[in-house]
């Protein structure tokens, strides 16, 4: 799950993690109260969405104006301006696809005197199972640019869970950016905190780009990205109201009300899979036949006729959607529950598009016969490589 930057912010200042003062906007009347409240002389107005590279993005509405999504003004009357001209309006970054996202929030946020830039993040390294810290001297920079033209500037290193961040870790990180004295002991007290926060509220990602130096010789979080864990959302309620579902597919929305592991993509076929690595197969053989599959939907392996019923229906829900592929294996997952499913789902929805269903395992014959007897116009497949042709075939002919 994401949160806006806000939001971020406010998470980290619960741990000593210092960032700029700064207030939340919804609606464009409140914006000249919020900056006479944090009193100039300079203001940041940033739109608030789920996606990077909000500075370097454009609005689709020619009355937002062309300053990008991060502006700085300095005046009260500029601050309402700007705030007037995003809010409501669409911001498309490299992130957000042509489609863009709706700015529904905008944090007012004080302005700071950079002396430099840094970046500095931290994951889960799934090859050593431990915390990693990402550490460049190239801040403001997308990382992905740095590790394609500057790697060399770029230093990762993984924390032991049994110790937790030592001094030492802080050490790195202030070597790293060639901060020394006062500097270097803030660098190893944000260490320190920025590792407590991502433990304490399991986090998935926290990205600070930029970790600024001030003029006043500060170290300074000015952006934060953080993404949790969703599977430890019910260990934090007071995470989980901060969710924000304007930013999110309600495609997606809809699946996580039945347990179902959803993720919409860009194709025109949709896949109904059990098991993520079967989903991950389909994909890449629909891809291999010069398709693109329109999501990853895992219903998992212990699936109840209510459930693949849910999951068919948020499938034939999206428009792009031009052909199905039910692609089911039967271990734990009968078949003929998801011949059941898939069944009730169409009667209740119909059926517009092309259908291919390719079934074995468990009950697989009582799942086929179930199909077959509804006389629904579904197209048969032996094994996955004859279905991902047959629904190829099926969407180019339609």
């Amino acid at each position: 799950m994401n949160i806006h930057e806000y939001q971020a912010k406010a998470v980290l200042k619960e741990f000593g993690v210092p960032v700029s003062r700064g207030v939340a906007v919804l609606k464009a009347s409140d914006a000249g109260a919020a900056a006479k409240e944090l009193g100039g002389p300079l203001w940041v107005v940033k739109s608030q969405i789920h996606a990077g590279g909000r500075g370097k993005g454009k609005f689709k509405e020619a009355e937002a104006g062309e300053k990008g999504g991060v502006r700085l003004a300095k005046s009260v009357k500029e601050v309402e301006s700007f705030v007037a001209q995003m809010l409501g309006k669409t911001l498309v970054t490299a992130q957000t696809g042509p489609a863009g996202k709706q700015v529904n929030r905008i944090y007012l946020e004080e302005g700071a005197n950079i002396a430099k830039e840094f970046y500095l993040s931290l994951l889960v390294d799934r090859s050593t199972s431990r915390v990693a810290f990402v550490v460049s001297t190239e801040g403001g920079m997308e990382i992905e640019e740095v590790a394609h033209h500057a790697s060399d500037k770029i230093v990762t290193f993984s924390v032991d869970p049994v110790t937790g961040a030592l001094p030492h870790h802080g050490r790195i990180v202030a070597k790293t950016l060639g901060l020394a004295g006062d500097l270097a002991d803030q660098a190893e007290a944000l260490t320190a905190r920025l590792y407590a926060a991502f433990v304490a509220k399991d986090m998935a990602m926290l990205e600070i780009n930029p970790l600024i130096v001030s003029a006043e010789g500060r170290l300074k979080c000015l952006d934060a990205k953080i993404s949790f864990d969703a599977n430890a959302l019910y260990r934090h309620p007071e995470i989980l109201a901060l969710r924000d579902e304007t930013e999110e597919d309600p495609k997606e929305i809809e699946a996580s009300k039945h347990d179902l592991s959803y993720v919409a993509l860009d194709g025109a076929i949709g896949c109904m899979v059990n098991g993520a690595g079967l989903a991950m197969a389909t994909m890449d053989i629909i891809k291999l036949y010069g398709a693109e599959p329109a999501n990853f939907l895992d219903v998992g392996g212990g699936a109840t006729k209510d459930k693949v019923s849910a999951a068919f229906k948020i499938i034939t829900a999206d428009p792009q959607v031009k052909g199905i592929l039910v692609n089911i294996f039967g271990g734990i997952m009968k078949c003929d529950v998801i011949a059941e499913g898939v069944i009730a789902a169409v009667k209740e929805v119909g059926l517009e598009v092309p259908l291919v269903v390719r079934l074995e395992g468990t009950n697989v014959d009582i799942g086929k016969k179930i199909i077959a007897d509804s006389r629904l116009n579904v197209i048969s497949a032996d094994d996955l490589d004859d279905a991902a042709q047959k629904i190829v075939n099926a969407v180019g002919k339609a």
